[in-house]
């Protein structure tokens, strides 16, 4: 466990409660397989704005009400060709995990820290996503397939549509098994 990352989760935790696993998802650029989709996607919408918004602006005479309306497809073709990635980047840097003997912990936030806290005896659904690295992601709960293709894209208002998760963290599949023996530890401790 890092040091700066368990004095981030360390506060949360509750009376009794011990810290098993700390750590935060990788850093950097990271391309997700949504990212085959939304790449491409991107560019023509990006691509198709900045030709509209070039055309206006060059063509004489053309009605100031064409000039502005291109604009805001301008910025959202933008962010979604790079924005994107510094919004998903900035986001996993602040961004910690913890696993407890009682729950998993997230913490982030853009703005405002978030915390979400989910108990390891009632969560039934725990899915892990291995990368031959080893790194990968660990998903709490059931997913939406409706929202699937967006995890992970830094889309404002998807994260409150998709499932919990730890992603994309080192050692994926040593932290999924540190989840699994505390929670049938938990489950022991509560009969």
């Amino acid at each position: 466990m890092s040091f700066d990352v368990e004095n981030q989760v360390r506060p949360e935790l509750g009376r009794g409660e011990r810290l098993l696993w700390s750590g935060m998802p990788s850093q950097g650029l990271v391309l997700r397989p949504s990212d085959a989709l939304m790449v491409p996607f991107s560019l023509l919408w990006g691509g198709f704005a900045i030709f509209w918004e070039y055309s206006v602006v060059t063509s004489k005479g053309a009605p100031v009400f064409f000039t502005l309306w291109g604009v805001p497809f301008v910025l959202v073709g933008l962010y979604m060709i790079f924005g994107r990635f510094f919004v998903d980047s900035y986001l996993r840097a602040r961004t910690y995990y913890g696993v407890t003997d009682q729950r998993v912990i997230i913490l982030s936030g853009l703005a405002s820290r978030e915390v979400k806290s989910i108990a390891l005896q009632g969560l039934n659904d725990i899915s892990l996503n291995e990368r031959s690295d080893g790194s990968g992601s660990i998903t709490f709960g059931p997913s939406n397939p409706m929202y699937a293709m967006w995890s992970g894209t830094a889309w404002p208002g998807t994260a409150k549509k998709i499932a919990p998760a730890f992603e994309p963290i080192a050692e994926a599949r040593r932290v999924y098994n540190i989840i699994r023996e505390a929670q049938a530890g938990a489950g022991r401790n509560k009969v």
